[in-house]
């Protein structure tokens, strides 16, 4: 390390909304020579512990004013952190008016994304908007060529270890790193008060896209060993894989994170006052998913529905978790079980399979909760909202000769809640609000359809049933049949009715196709095209 990289701490400045283990590190930085700043609250806690500090007001030559509002908006503060200590005109600057030299910046902002999860109004939520601090952090990491910025304690903790090891001198590297991360901590501020004011206008503006939040755990790997990844936080208040409270079990990988999110989901869509659900994933797709009046009773329908491919799956379920559910899911091997919560004797019986990943999430996610959802693409992102389309069944419109029965009815509600949560082209068959055979991620709907029938035939093996489930089946489409056979291999399949949205120029040549059968369709004008 050259020495040039290598530049003294002698004063910081601290202000901070967040004082946990401030003191302790202040002490630390006091025993070191450091010369502190502060102002406010922070100035008030460091004073009361003994610790010598001079407020920032006695710097600027003015007193904080307007509720706090302004106190470090001030040249004296501003350039003792952006002056170039390798140049000699601002140094003569310095000078001049008295500016005092700032080497160490430790500033954490206003709560405004607290403000905002707890539900605090637009005013409340305004008034917890850091304006000085960002400005500092900003200064202080543009000028990381000389100046240590810190956005909360642990940077802190990393400078006191360099200027220990470094005859109280910090390297350039270490610089550069935590102004890296402050312009990070400034950018996921500015796009959370973004999003919450977006929340105020009829048409927000377009021109940019913010999303971002801090770190919430870096992971072993994403998808595949040699990746890298990480979870982080958005400013998205929803009960889900990001906010649950993991209760037992490994460590979570991306995988697991993702397939537990499609999985809760999906999950999310029933109503846990009028029926119980369970649903069963595999690589971001369902496998098996049922309703029924016990939640045992939905998992085990779930489970026969694709036992095959719920080995080693991820279960969600819309009830807090019974000792009788708990103890059938401790029967097989799955990696993570997700649900709104848990009594203690089923966590008693998980505890049971230690590698089991148990999360609960406090309660369920709203399905009409408005959202952005966000895909990488070379050199941009791709942004759309969540997909929030529900059909009531009375917009249903029937096309074919004879209409659904009200049992056949249930069945197409639940068969289009699964399919819009089904790679595309996707098929899902349902008997008994059970899914009986699900055909995902197909390049034609054709094989879709066959798939899901392989999938039922397969099922009725493992289970020793006499005929797959199709039979007396209900058929669902993600989007619409381009052509006749896919509703000619349903109606093979056992299918007596079919949802799809309809839309196609060969529809007369589909409806003819299940009039002929005897089959009831209805469209839904909708399409849930998922990749």
């Amino acid at each position: 390390m050259a020495d040039t990289d290598l530049y003294p701490v002698k004063r910081a400045l601290i202000s901070v909304s967040d004082k946990s283990g401030l003191v302790e590190r202040a002490r630390r930085l006091s025993k070191a020579g450091v010369e502190l700043i502060s102002t406010g609250g922070t100035l008030k806690a460091l004073t009361e512990a003994g610790l010598k500090a001079r407020d920032a007001s006695e710097i600027t030559q003015y007193p904080e004013m307007m509720d706090g509002r302004v106190k470090t908006l001030h040249p004296r503060i501003h350039g003792g952190l952006l002056a170039r200590r390798d140049q000699e005109g601002d140094l003569a600057s310095m000078e001049e008016h008295g500016i005092p030299q700032i080497d160490l910046l430790m500033v954490n902002l206003y709560p405004f994304e607290e403000a905002v999860a707890s539900g605090t109004d637009l005013a409340g939520c305004i008034a917890k908007i850091d304006v000085g601090g960002p400005a500092m952090i900003r200064a202080a990491a543009k000028n990381q060529a000389h100046v240590c910025v810190c956005v909360d304690g642990e940077d802190l903790d990393s400078v006191l270890a360099a200027m220990d090891a470094n005859d109280g001198h910090t390297p350039l590297n270490l610089r550069r790193k935590l102004a890296a991360k402050a312009f990070a901590r400034t950018a996921a501020y500015d796009a959370a008060i973004a999003q919450r004011l977006a929340e105020e206008v009829e048409e927000p503006s377009q021109a940019c896209f913010t999303q971002g939040g801090p770190l919430l755990k870096s992971l072993r790997y994403g998808e595949n060993p040699h990746q890298k990844a990480a979870l982080y936080a958005t400013p998205e208040k929803r009960p889900g894989v990001a906010s649950a409270r993991q209760a037992q079990g490994k460590e979570l990988s991306y995988n697991n994170l993702a397939d537990a999110d499609a999985a809760f989901e999906l999950v999310s869509e029933f109503n846990p006052e009028e029926r119980a659900a369970a649903v069963i994933v595999k690589h971001a797709n369902p496998c098996g998913v049922a309703t029924a009046e016990t939640l045992a009773d939905a998992y085990e329908k779930a489970f026969a529905a694709d036992p095959v491919s719920a080995f080693g799956g991820i279960i969600a379920l819309n009830r807090r978790i019974d000792a009788e559910t708990a103890d059938r899911i401790a029967k097989i091997f799955c990696e993570v079980v997700i649900a709104p919560a848990a009594e203690d004797a089923a966590l008693d019986i998980l505890s049971g399979k230690k590698n089991v990943r148990v999360m609960l999430t406090g309660k369920l996610a709203d399905p009409t909760q408005p959202g952005w959802m966000v895909k990488s693409v070379a050199g941009g992102l791709l942004v759309q909202e969540r997909d929030r389309g529900r059909i009531a069944q009375s917009a249903l419109k029937t096309v074919t000769e004879r209409a659904p029965s009200e049992d056949e009815l249930a069945d197409l509600m639940f068969a289009w809640t699964v399919v819009k949560h089904v790679k595309s082209n996707a098929i899902v068959y349902a008997k008994d609000l059970t899914t009986s055979g699900i055909g995902m991620g197909q390049t034609s709907r054709l094989e879709a359809a066959r798939l899901a029938l392989r999938k039922a035939e397969e099922s009725a093996r493992e289970n020793d049933w006499v005929a797959p489930m199709t039979e007396g089946s209900v058929c669902a489409s993600d989007a619409f049949f381009p052509f006749a056979d896919g509703v000619k291999t349903a109606i093979e399949a056992g299918a007596t009715a079919i949802i799809q949205p309809g839309g196609s120029i060969r529809d007369e040549e589909v409806i003819a196709a299940a009039n002929e059968a005897g089959l009831a369709m209805v469209f839904t004008g909708m399409r849930h095209f998922r990749h």
